[in-house]
């Protein structure tokens, strides 16, 4: 019986393509329930394209919030909840007038998984598989790392064991450099979770042996490593959580389980194929004329040329203050012998950008088309093309995704684990 899944914070459904395939080329999982609301957007893009490419999806296009506040009963039971939530400020908002204690800040998305989890009881999923950006790990500034800890705090007090590992993508064969933070736990009535429990070194899960591990090896450990004690009272941890110290006390690779963490700084360790930016380029007669950029563009004030150049300038506010501004300049066009830079929402559109990619094809300049834009994710070609989402949508839709890459490769390692821990009749 396939492990059933729980999307949340769906977009375009790059986790569902990463353990489900399109098309399906994992039967071992199966997506029973997602949900995608865009907050503020009175069309919902992302949800019309994802119903477009899995019309037969039970598919929720609501505010998650309301779904859990008001119809709970909606979201089935499910084996893995996985999602791309936002980094917000995580800080529990007391609230002892609450039957149900304390609870987040309205808003922030990380309490929808919580309460979710909270929730299900005995039937919460026994995994979960999340990611966020990487600065996850190192904010609020005033307090380092206590957004991370709170997250830790949650899922420990709710019996789970949690690793964690900054990935860029690219450091594994994968055509774009975008790091991100994937968070993998374990309910503590699972195979996994009893493995690591009785682990008497918790660097060599970290090093070799875990999930994480296994699907993206690393070097031998050499960093020094860290350990410490999460508090299982959110109140103070939101509130007291390192606030004196000016570093986060987590570094890039970790593991925590019954309250207790061990991180260390971890550096990749891959020599297969390499993908790069211009092996992901469409033939240039397929490119539409509006995404070549004329010599005017590149050289007018404040064209491509300028915003990608070196500054030193005098610049002045709207109120008249004037200040030093510097930046160094950044590689124009973009380099087809890498990976890509990391997609920005703000890629589409025909407006000059330090930050747009710009390739240079058979003495052309151009932006990315969407379908180049989807490859450097790993997302099918015309995954996201349908009528009513314009080219700017598109590139805003991969902005916000992931690489599925990683996924496919979290997913079936965890698979494998379960096939050999769990009896699958559990799932039954």
């Amino acid at each position: 019986m396939p492990i059933r899944v729980v999307e949340l914070f769906a977009g375009v459904g790059g986790f569902r393509i990463g353990l489900e395939g399109l098309p399906r080329r994992d039967e071992n999982y199966q997506v029973v329930w997602s949900n995608q609301w865009e907050p503020s957007t009175k069309i919902q893009h992302a949800n019309m394209v994802y119903q477009n490419r899995w019309p037969e999806a039970n598919h929720c296009g609501e505010n998650i919030e309301d779904v859990i506040e008001n119809r709970f009963n909606e979201i089935p039971n499910h084996d893995l909840l996985v999602g791309g939530f936002p980094c917000q400020d995580y800080s529990v908002a007391t609230t002892l007038k609450n039957s149900r204690g304390l609870t987040g800040k309205k808003g922030v998305l990380w309490w929808s998984i919580e309460a979710i989890l909270r929730l299900k009881e005995d039937n919460k999923p026994q995994y979960l598989m999340l990611e966020n950006v990487d600065r996850l790990l190192k904010s609020p500034s005033k307090q380092r790392g206590r957004d991370f800890a709170v997250i830790l705090s949650s899922l420990n007090n709710l019996g789970y064991a949690v690793e964690w590992r900054v990935i860029n993508a690219a450091e594994y064969g994968m055509p774009q450099r975008r790091r991100r933070i994937f968070i993998l736990a374990y309910r503590n009535n699972t195979a996994i979770y009893r493995q690591i429990n009785e682990t008497v070194n918790k660097e060599d899960w970290l090093e070799t042996t875990g999930i994480i591990a296994t699907a993206f090896p690393i070097r031998e450990l050499t960093e020094n490593i860290r350990r410490g004690v999460i508090q299982n009272d959110l109140l103070r941890v939101s509130e007291e959580f390192n606030l004196e110290g000016n570093d986060s006390p987590f570094e890039n690779c970790g593991l925590m389980i019954n309250g207790e963490f061990t991180t260390v700084k971890t550096r990749p360790n891959y020599n297969g194929v390499m993908q790069t930016l211009g092996s992901n380029l469409i033939d240039e007669q397929e490119v539409p004329e509006e995404f070549f950029i004329s010599n005017e563009d590149v050289n007018k004030h404040k064209g491509w040329k300028y915003l990608k150049g070196s500054k030193s300038e005098v610049r002045e506010t709207k109120d008249g203050f004037k200040y030093n501004y510097s930046e160094g300049s950044m590689i124009f066009p973009d380099a087809l012998d890498n990976a890509s830079r990391t997609i920005i929402t703000g890629e589409g559109g025909k407006s000059p950008s330090r930050f747009k990619h710009v390739v240079e094809q058979n003495g052309r300049l151009r932006r990315l088309t969407p379908i180049e834009l989807e490859r450097l994710n790993m997302f099918p070609d015309r995954h996201t093309e349908l009528d009513g989402i314009t080219d700017t949508k598109r590139a805003f839709f991969m902005g916000n995704a992931l690489v599925v890459g990683i996924v496919q490769k979290l997913g079936q390692k965890l698979s494998e684990r379960i096939d050999v821990n769990i009896n699958r009749e559990q799932f039954a």
